[in-house]
């Protein structure tokens, strides 16, 4: 909320304070995360400052590594997958749950985002064990499908916020006309949540590809994830190739939040034209 012209003193002192301690916050949070990319165009062979010259070493290193170059085709291949099933499911599932006449809502939606709510350890010790019964550890399938019911949760909650500004009479005129369900989603509804299914799909993306505890308790040699394989290397072979890594993941992770607040911005905009 922006300071109103006519604020007093007081006021104003506390909106300083409190935008001023906002960003001593991010500071503190961003900071420990940018300092890691200096660091991988180090000469050195440790992880340390001052560094003594500059060098693309560790980033040949990385392109050069078959572990490392596998773990980012998994990562890849697995985050893709997810990503494709996770916004089918959780499209369909925020279409149903904003339906004015969908039974038990409030219980078939806490059951959707529970995910998001159990610890990360739980989930990943429960997945392990029923899909050790039905043979799908070490399995790349398995890790999608683990993936998967990680990510779905963060589809759901975004695409119901953009169906939030959805006017259902659109269906039914497109269906009284003579359009069946599919061609009045795809012609009808798609278009206008497209920004929501995309920020979606994204977040599901940066789900999949940072995901490291399930990771570490399903995957087999062959379906290391480059988070897991930075895991691996930390306790067996510590070297700045870890950070070169770190630093391509954060590049990802910035782009992939940078389009989605161009999108949510998008929505905004075209939601005020709407209205």
């Amino acid at each position: 909320m922006p300071l109103q012209p006519y604020a007093s003193r007081l006021e104003r002192i506390w909106y300083y304070t409190i935008r001023g301690f906002c960003v001593l916050v991010l500071i503190g949070l961003i900071l420990p995360i940018f300092a890691i990319i200096p660091i991988s165009f180090t000469s050195d062979t440790m992880l340390s400052y001052p560094m003594p010259s500059l060098s693309f070493r560790w980033y040949t290193e990385f392109f050069s590594s078959v572990m490392w170059t596998l773990s980012m085709k998994n990562s890849f291949i697995i985050a893709f997958a997810t990503t494709f099933v996770a916004t089918a499911l959780g499209t369909l599932a925020a279409l149903g749950l904003t339906m004015s006449d969908f039974p038990f809502k409030g219980v078939v939606t806490g059951m959707m985002i529970m995910p998001m709510v159990v610890p990360i350890v739980i989930s990943a010790v429960g997945i392990y064990f029923f899909f050790a019964s039905v043979d799908l550890t070490s399995t790349h399938l398995g890790m999608i499908l683990a993936h998967t019911a990680l990510a779905t949760p963060f589809v759901v909650i975004t695409v119901t916020a953009t169906l939030q500004g959805f006017h259902r009479n659109q269906i039914r005129a497109g269906s009284s006309l003579g359009a069946s369900p599919v061609t009045v989603f795809f012609k009808i509804t798609l278009p206008q949540i497209l920004p929501g299914v995309i920020s979606g799909a994204l977040f599901a993306f940066v789900t999949s590809f940072d995901e490291v505890v399930v990771a570490l308790f399903i995957a087999g040699s062959e379906q290391y994830t480059l988070p897991r394989q930075m895991f691996a290397g930390i306790r067996e072979k510590y070297n700045p190739t870890i950070a070169a890594v770190a630093t391509m993941m954060i590049i990802v992770s910035i782009a992939l939040l940078v389009t989605v607040e161009l999108l949510r911005r998008r929505s905004e905009r075209l939601r005020g034209i709407r209205q």
